[in-house]
């Protein structure tokens, strides 16, 4: 079905939103979009951190064809067309970003100490990333059913039951995901290691710039929690509840916080604070020193000194 021009708006009883999409925010939410992916793709080149590609890049581009998909719907809401297009895309778009956010804590974990963390920044990316995969096929397949069933006229709930288990099992997914990063970063602020055993010396201390990564990768994963739980109760309410009826949830909610997830990235960008691709898998096992041997060896110099100070005094 082409796009037409716009037409009256229709009784809410009988069109496929509950509303119809404002035009002028589904033109504001493409082009936020557009010049964020826009820019992550020219950042990637820059920094060679060639995996924002798949996981921030494609993350763009399905918010991009999704509210374009909105803004076709501003001009004809009865479109069926549009409708199934914004279904799949909005409910994955993001599972790529929450990918990318994966890697970047990975990478901080591997830099500050793994023995900080329950998880090596290898098996932590591992793990986590197979959940997003496991998160987005299962919400694909949701939305891939409820879009079929809305184009033979059957009603979508048995797909927005996938669905929704999809979207919160990577809700229980980021929960964990958090929970771990905090502990992480209070066990290495607070020097209180999992493994003391497995302290080293990576090289790499929490200096301004490992700081600010930490802000941006926080502020991003906050915009993603706040959407995975709107998602997650707007779709156990159901398809013609309160909250997916209700336009205004779904810009703040699910497109603002998405907007606001990538733009942290452009700002709070891991190439520029953590460096360019190449030091990203850098050996680090040459300048590794065991901590615990090193406050030793410190401390038994420094015990001398010590003791020639007691013998002054005395």
């Amino acid at each position: 079905m082409g796009l037409l021009a716009r037409q009256d708006p229709v009784d809410s009883d009988h069109d496929l939103y509950g509303y119809v999409p404002t035009e002028w925010i589904c033109i504001l939410f493409v082009v936020l979009f557009s010049l964020s992916t826009a820019i992550q793709a020219v950042q990637a080149v820059y920094t060679r951190l060639w995996w924002i590609y798949p996981t921030i890049c494609v993350a763009g581009i399905l918010e991009i064809i999704g509210w374009s998909g909105r803004l076709w719907s501003s001009l004809n809401p009865v479109a069926i067309n549009p409708y199934l297009m914004q279904i799949v895309t909005t409910i994955i778009a993001p599972t790529p970003l929450v990918a990318a956010n994966f890697l970047v804590l990975g990478q901080l974990i591997r830099r500050l100490g793994q023995c900080y963390s329950r998880l090596s920044a290898k098996w932590y990316t591992i793990v986590f990333v197979c959940c997003d995969i496991v998160a987005l096929v299962i919400q694909a397949v949701g939305g891939g059913a409820a879009s079929g069933a809305v184009d033979n006229n059957k009603s979508p709930v048995p797909g927005g039951h996938i669905m929704l288990a999809g979207i919160a099992f990577q809700l229980a997914s980021i929960t964990v995901y958090m929970a771990l990063a905090v502990e992480f970063i209070l066990r290495y602020m607070y020097d209180r290691p999992l493994r003391a055993a497995e302290r080293t010396d990576t090289g790499y201390a929490l200096d301004r710039k490992m700081q600010l990564m930490m802000a941006g990768l926080a502020l991003s994963s906050v915009c993603i929690y706040i959407r995975s739980v709107y998602r997650t109760i707007e779709l156990a309410i159901g398809w013609t509840g309160y909250v997916i009826e209700t336009q205004r949830y779904f810009d703040w909610l699910d497109g603002g916080m998405i907007v606001l997830a990538m733009f942290a990235v452009n700002i709070f960008h891991p190439g520029f604070l953590l460096g360019p691709g190449k030091t990203w898998n850098a050996q680090m096992s040459a300048q590794t020193v065991n901590r615990a041997e090193a406050q030793e060896k410190r401390g038994a110099d420094m015990a001398p000194a010590s003791s020639s100070a007691g013998n002054y005094s005395t």
